[in-house]
């Protein structure tokens, strides 16, 4: 039993950083041995969520826990990518227009290499982020509110929703005045820059 405790002690620092979620990969980057997880897992210590990501059973559960598991899910693998929220479900998490996907949108680098199945409630997007549309907001990577208009928007979100996440982007702060503008005219011309104001 104290053998037990003492991995989850060693364990919990790199969980509670991910709302209670880790991958089998950060157990092994941090030393720990990674067969321990199946026994902890049968325990009930830990909860196997999907391939090669697990969550700590009595970790309080959130409203971002889905995304936190998406977040993860391409890092499972040793090497694996980085999943960033994006599209909708970024605009989602900003609260940026009333969209509901009903997908988990993540973006992972180009040249990233999944070879397993991507699991039903996600959609996997491709792009070279740069390192200025990446926010981490209570420890989730999600893209800026900008890169999250730009991407929807060239997956043909309707243009009503564009308006909205636009004005709310504003209303909330989450967009500048000028930055909203912007993107209005290049969105919508300029007889709609007004939805910036």
């Amino acid at each position: 039993m104290r053998k037990q405790r003492t991995y989850i002690d060693e364990l919990y620092p790199i969980a509670e950083a991910q709302l209670g979620y880790f991958t089998a990969t950060q157990v092994r980057e941090a030393g720990l041995n990674t067969a321990v997880l199946a026994q902890l897992a049968n325990r009930g210590v830990l909860e196997r969520v999907s391939r090669g990501v697990y969550r700590l059973s009595r970790y309080p559960s959130t409203a971002l826990d889905s995304l936190m598991e998406a977040m993860l899910w391409p890092q499972a693998k040793a090497g694996g990518p980085i999943g960033v929220i994006s599209h909708e479900s970024a605009l989602a998490y900003y609260g940026m227009s009333e969209v509901s996907p009903s997908k988990i949108h993540i973006t992972v680098p180009e040249d990233a290499r999944i070879r397993r199945e991507v699991p039903k409630y996600l959609a996997v997007h491709r792009s070279a982020l740069k390192p200025t549309e990446i926010r981490k907001v209570d420890g989730i990577l999600v893209t800026t509110p900008e890169r999250s208009l730009r991407d929807s928007a060239e997956a043909r979100l309707g243009w009503s929703l564009l308006r909205q996440a636009i004005e709310d982007g504003v209303r909330s702060g989450q967009l500048s005045p000028s930055r909203a503008k912007r993107l209005a005219d290049e969105y919508f011309g300029e007889t709609s820059a007004a939805a910036a104001q």
